[in-house]
């Protein structure tokens, strides 16, 4: 078992390390060095999240259609093959923007439309995969497996391109892509090798087929369960929020570091590694504090602290500090491992045995919005800031502002959500009655 979610674990770290290039070095070439619009990177950006509809289909299709026998590996393969694709010709992007907007434009639309449809792809393969193999038991220890080896794979990677990649040459960015879409395809194809048995689509994996079900559950059907339910409510907003804050400096993070204190690409390229380097510390300590603390105060701590590291990081920019911008780095990165795995124990909690399938997909949605809407209000507002003051640095400064701002308003939140009322309240005739009348 332990080999299994080793492979699974180097599927799901193959899939997140093709990113880094695009949100840690090309965000940076694009944004910074060739002055492309930070709309534009964000419009290209989001389409692995304008695209995350189709992985109910995907999930539905694959149950339904199994290639040679594999219910799964297949999807994971092509949508491991479609990122590597996507993640070694976007450098060619800021190049060819740079030259030829339009043919460039085009590029850039193939180029992140492959990442984002081989993202979508295997995600929901190999999660579907990691349930199936693991069951409801096991279910936890998967999935801490894969998202520790997916840090460290992350800290890897950034300290990688800091070495290839010093400062910005289009030869050297197009080959350092390629070493890390290389690197992503050995560690999924090592990963995919014999983790699933051909024989198992005889066996309906009739155990754990509840997990099937769930994935047929309609948007709308999760807006009722969201809106009948007053915590359910909270706790959707909550989440949209929370992680819109903490997603959509992504993108930021690393022009800012080049604006303000004119740090070099190779410097920038390393605020992933930093920043993952105690998100992995925190996934530590919140998995030791886990059973000693409440799982709320636990969340709070995580979203106060990445709430200071915003503070901190607009703080560096208004003083010139770069000492004080790396500690905004770890404060961020160390909030959003607590906050993470808080939230990721909290969010099972708020479900019910008989509709876990209903309420995830519920928070898998704030979650795919949140994404969405947090990368593109950041371009979008960094932009418009940048245009009216005439400053470069306050877009980007007003962005982490705003981002502070909704951290807050999340940490208000979490205090109205108990888990107790909500799961009283989930109970109550009305409440089901309108999920099946939903359904119906």
């Amino acid at each position: 078992m332990l080999r299994k979610r080793l492979q699974i674990a180097l599927i799901h770290t193959a899939i997140a390390i093709t990113l880094v290039p695009i949100n840690s070095t090309l965000n940076r070439v694009m944004i910074f060095d060739l002055g492309i619009s930070k709309t534009l990177f964000t419009l290209l950006a989001i389409f692995p999240y304008l695209l995350a509809p189709i992985q109910v289909a995907i999930g539905s299709f694959s149950d339904r259609n199994p290639i040679f026998g594999y219910r799964r590996t297949p999807y994971i393969l092509v949508g491991l093959i479609l990122c590597v694709v996507g993640v070694a010709v976007s450098p060619q992007v800021a190049i060819l923007i740079h030259d030829n907007f339009t043919v460039g434009i085009i590029v850039g639309i193939l180029a992140f439309g492959a990442w984002g449809m081989g993202y979508n792809l295997s995600a929901v393969s190999y999660f579907s995969l990691a349930t199936e193999i693991s069951g409801q038991k096991g279910r936890g220890a998967t999935i801490a497996t894969m998202f520790f080896v997916m840090v460290i794979g992350l800290i890897a990677t950034g300290i990688t391109l800091s070495r290839l990649v010093p400062e910005y040459e289009p030869d050297t960015l197009s080959r350092a892509f390629i070493i890390v879409a290389a690197s992503a395809l050995t560690l999924g194809l090592v990963g995919i090798f014999k983790l699933e048995s051909p024989a198992s689509r005889s066996a309906d994996l009739s155990p754990h087929s509840e997990i099937h079900k769930s994935e047929t559950y309609t948007t709308k059907e999760m807006v009722s369960a969201i809106t009948a339910n007053p915590v359910a409510k909270i706790f959707f907003v909550y989440l949209l929020l929370l992680l819109a804050a903490i997603l959509s400096q992504d993108v930021l993070l690393e022009p800012f570091g080049a604006q303000a204190f004119g740090m070099s690409l190779e410097q920038t390229s390393r605020i992933v590694s930093i920043s993952s380097t105690f998100t992995l510390i925190a996934f530590i300590v919140a998995g030791f504090m886990e059973r000693r603390v409440q799982k709320k105060i636990i969340a709070q701590i995580g979203n106060i602290g990445a709430l200071i590291g915003f503070v901190i990081i607009i703080i560096s920019g208004l003083m010139e500090s770069l000492s004080a911008f790396y500690v905004g780095i770890i404060l961020l990165g160390f909030g959003t491992g607590i906050s993470t795995v808080a939230n990721l124990s909290l969010m099972f909690e708020l479900t019910v045995p008989e509709k876990v399938g209903l309420y995830i997909g519920a928070w898998g949605f704030s979650n795919g919005l949140s994404r969405l809407t947090g990368l593109l209000m950041a371009g979008v507002v960094a932009d418009l800031a940048t245009y009216f003051t005439g400053d470069a640095l306050s877009g980007y400064l007003v962005v982490f502002g705003i981002e502070a701002l909704m951290l807050l308003i999340a940490a208000i939140l979490l205090t109205r959500i108990d888990v107790a009322k909500f799961k009283k309240q989930v109970e109550e005739p009305s409440f089901t009655d309108k999920i099946a009348m939903t359904a119906e």
